[in-house]
């Protein structure tokens, strides 16, 4: 058999039109996709769609444009015929969607368009019908508002292999629907609509006045219009800007909603995607996906549209790094999105079966006890989480040895915030109660307390004053009082043997404060509360019953330590300073931190720090009696107050604590309590 040559041949015309129709019209939603950025190109402010059959047949869209002169009616369905680009090098900078001049010529070859338009300066409108990229007859004036309206009917009419693969009206529809809703979200101030013809109602709409949330909202539904997170970066260097919502950890689907706008072009990134559902993939369960929504605007010279027939995909410069630094943004966002995190719990219904097929009980309002009489059997699936009686905050303050001098009754955790405040008080002691954040767990741990200072008091017997070097004895003062511990039940922070009774006004008023504000119900929490976990260095889990609380272990411990140094006034032991620290230095090199908010309006640094010197060395008697902050008579810093025994504060903090101490604490302030000294 012999091998011939095939003859090549020219195409006809019609046919090579045809073919190339059919690449960029797909489907009724590629056909809108191109009309409604023609839309946008003609700085629309209103887009109206109405479909019959899933678009196939009849496609309507009308906005309010700038329209089509009537000179160029006759040409505006031709192939490459386009008022965007004049030359190759235009490319370069496109910023609009069309630039081939190929949607209404592609739709005008499988399907019968009837264009109607009408000019700003046009004293009517002209209607005209195109069969394969031509004009049928001369346009004709007519009736119509400002803007263009383009009618296509039988989409498809002459591929009938096409027309069989999209025999579906109502998933094309929803393909239309999903196409509309994403430019409405990137469009925030265009009103879009989209409705079937002859129904009343339109299934998309947005209003020209709404913003981005809103439009998301009323495409995508309130669900994830709750749990969006703003998102935006830009980098000069890799010439790109991006901004756009995405979900937070809350909320989650079985197939990810990825809205991504180049340029203000809708295309698909699949590495992009993945790159960011990779970050997703530690937050959100297994199988599931987020929301997401970006818009990147990136430079025009850096980006190549012309790729695809249906401009579906788009290449540019420097995509890795942009890839990248999107993903990191996103990231960071997602770790500082804390402020909520919703968790859904399924409820077992009265009466029904337990895993043994036993009958379970309500037990709604009631805390199961192991120790309780009752022989109801309580199931793992009915437990909460933790127990009251498991681990609490307190134990990250319980110190590693205990300070000298301390008693056996000191056996409970002495840094811990039940025995750090007023829970030291002695029954002889005059002052209102104990506080509320401190007092909040004494209760929780007197039992334990009594308990193990029972077993260990045949043990060890009282220490005598001189084995505690922080106790530091008044001998007069009509404010002041002495009282033997021996008989006190706890101790106070510092476990300091004796305790002197403060008689202050200023002290006594600041107690009844703390008394008065607070709350019972905060109270009870952190007595029985029980510690989860960790969530970052500022924020902690803690569980009471069956409630799951955030907590703020910054404002916490400042309420601790305020309630501490009210409630332990001038009873606090001292923690010693291995080296001298020089308040002139420490002076110096707070006023060098930004944080001073020094200027040179308040005069030479050098000036300042002596200043500070003198005026701490004059105060130095009152600081070390009531506060326990020891300065010897060279200006040296030598001891600091001890609040919670074996806790060491972070002394990077300890030069501008000393400036503040001496410029932020009025005069006022200061002799408040030196006024009392008697």
């Amino acid at each position: 058999m012999s091998l011939v040559a095939g003859v090549i041949r020219r195409l006809d015309e019609t046919v090579v039109n045809r073919i190339a129709a059919g690449e960029v019209i797909q489907r009724p939603a590629n056909a809108i996709k191109e009309m409604i950025e023609n839309c946008l190109d003609a700085k629309s402010t209103s887009i109206q769609v109405v479909v019959k059959e899933g678009g196939l047949k009849l496609i309507q869209i009308q906005d309010n444009g700038t329209g089509i002169r009537k000179e160029d009616l006759d040409i505006v369905c031709e192939r490459f015929t386009t008022s965007k680009l004049q030359s190759f090098e235009d490319l370069a900078h496109i910023s609009t969607y069309g630039f081939r001049g190929e949607a209404l010529a592609s739709i005008s070859h499988v399907a019968h368009v009837t264009i109607t338009s009408k000019t700003a300066d046009g004293k009517c409108a002209y209607r005209a019908t195109y069969s394969d990229g031509k004009l049928k007859a001369p346009p004709k004036p007519c009736a119509g508002n400002q803007g263009t309206q383009i009618t296509v009917e039988d989409l498809f009419y002459n591929i009938s292999t096409r027309r069989k693969a999209l025999k579906n009206p109502s998933e094309e529809y929803g393909k239309i629907l999903e196409v509309v809703g994403r430019y409405s979200v990137h469009n925030s101030g265009i009103s879009f609509s989209v409705k079937k013809q002859g129904e009343t109602v339109a299934d998309v709409r947005t209003l020209p006045n709404a913003t981005t949330v809103d439009n998301i909202r009323s495409v995508f539904g309130s669900a994830v219009s709750r749990e969006l997170i703003e998102v935006g970066c830009e980098d000069k260097t890799l010439g790109f800007k991006m901004n756009g919502y995405v979900s937070n950890a809350n909320y989650s689907v079985k197939k990810c909603t990825f809205l991504l706008f180049i340029n203000h072009r809708l295309v698909d990134s699949t590495s992009l995607r993945k790159a960011i559902e990779t970050v997703y993939a530690a937050y959100l369960p297994k199988n599931t996906h987020p929301f997401l929504y970006l818009s990147l605007e990136i430079s025009p010279q850096n980006v190549d549209v012309n790729v695809h027939p249906t401009k579906h995909e788009v290449h540019f410069l420097h995509e890795d790094s942009i890839l990248e630094r999107v993903q990191q943004h996103i990231e960071s966002r997602l770790l500082g999105a804390t402020s909520s995190r919703m968790y859904f719990t399924q409820t077992l219904l009265p009466g029904l079966a337990g895993p043994s097929g036993e009958a379970v009980k309500s037990t709604t309002g009631v805390t199961p006890s192991p120790a309780s009489g009752s022989g109801d059997r309580v199931y793992a699936h009915q437990m909460v989480r933790t127990d009251s009686r498991e681990q609490k905050l307190d134990a990250f303050l319980q110190p590693v040895g205990k300070a000298p001098g301390c008693r056996a009754q000191a056996a409970a955790p002495e840094g811990s915030m039940d025995t750090s405040g007023a829970g030291q008080q002695d029954e002889d002691m005059h002052g209102p109660p104990v506080p509320a954040a401190v007092a909040a767990e004494q209760q929780s741990l007197e039992g334990e307390a009594a308990k193990r200072a029972s077993e260990t008091s045949g043990q060890r017997g009282p220490p005598s004053s001189t084995e505690n070097p922080r106790k530091r004895p008044r001998e007069e003062g009509s404010d002041v009082e002495m009282v033997d511990d021996e008989s006190q039940g706890e101790m106070t922070a510092a476990c300091v043997p004796r305790r002197r009774i403060i008689n202050l006004t200023s002290v006594l008023s600041l107690q009844g404060e703390i008394s008065e504000r607070g709350h019972e119900t905060l109270r009870e929490v952190l007595r029985h509360h029980s510690f989860v976990g960790c969530v970052n260095p500022q924020w902690a889990l803690a569980q009471h019953q069956t409630k799951l609380y955030l907590l703020n272990t910054t404002k916490l411990s400042e309420e601790l330590f305020y309630q501490i140094l009210i409630y332990d006034f001038a009873n606090f032991g001292v923690l010693r300073l291995s080296e001298p620290a020089p308040l002139f230095d420490l002076a110096m090199l707070a006023l060098e931190s930004p944080e001073s908010g020094w200027t040179e309006d308040d005069g030479p640094k050098e000036g300042l720090a002596e200043y500070i010197v003198e005026f701490l060395k004059r105060k130095t008697e009152m600081l070390a009696d009531y506060f326990s902050l020891e300065i010897d008579e060279e200006g040296n810093l030598v001891g600091l107050p001890l609040l919670i025994d074996s806790y060491v504060p972070p002394l990077e903090g300890l030069p501008i604590f000393i400036l503040r101490l001496a410029t932020e604490a009025s005069d006022q302030t200061s002799t408040k309590y030196g006024g009392e000294l008697g």
